[in-house]
């Protein structure tokens, strides 16, 4: 086995809740009373929202699409303050990193799929430039997973070998992209199971 130079991540569903997904919008739709158009909104998300993800469009043309349609009785700033409000850290999965990259001389670069301005708040709120050397973000690629491209971007922008990284997801799928490329990829299901997981690659915990 090589040795890991590099750890590759997911940010939604290891460092940070999700950005924007269903529970979100279940969310704002129950605070903003929003529950008779709810079907119309779920339908205009999807079809809008590979496009907001890859950043084609910014937070305000994805709302104007999704919510404000029609006109409402709250406005674009007070539905975009929610939207925000919504993510919450991961303490102990933020600690793991910072401890792993220490510990090992690591290198660390996220591969997500985030919208531009969600993104951009949660790496400024949340701190992530402390952990996180790089971000190779759909919406400031515009590429995508399940897109291999942006994994190979990764790599190539990184300067590592593909068995040289780890790389963490929440979702399988995207773990087995991963390992299809060569790269170590693990599932994120719980911080003890992810511990064992690094360990196995030969990191110090």
């Amino acid at each position: 086995m090589k040795k890991i130079k590099a750890l590759f991540t997911d940010i939604g569903g290891v460092i940070l809740t999700n950005g924007w997904d269903h529970i979100c919008r279940e969310k704002a739709i129950v605070k903003f009373k929003l529950e008779p158009d709810k079907e119309e909104i779920n339908e205009r998300h999807h079809l809008t929202y590979d496009t907001f993800e890859l950043g084609k469009i910014d937070l305000t043309t994805y709302l104007k699409r999704t919510v404000f349609y029609q006109k409402r009785n709250f406005t674009q700033k007070e539905f975009k303050d929610f939207m925000f409000l919504l993510s919450t850290p991961f303490p102990d999965m933020i600690n793991l990193i910072r401890e792993v990259k220490s510990k090992n001389n690591l290198r660390t670069l996220v591969i997500s799929n985030e919208s531009k301005e969600l993104n951009n708040y949660r790496i400024k709120k949340f701190r992530l430039k402390e952990i996180i050397d790089g971000f190779i973000s759909s919406s400031y690629v515009n590429m995508r997973k399940p897109d291999e491209g942006i994994f190979r971007m990764a790599l190539d922008i990184s300067q590592y070998e593909p068995d040289e990284v780890v790389y963490m997801d929440d979702r399988m799928m995207f773990v087995e992209i991963a390992n299809s490329l060569g790269i170590n990829g693990i599932q994120h299901t719980d911080i003890e199971s992810t511990k064992q997981k690094l360990q196995s690659f030969g990191l110090k915990i």
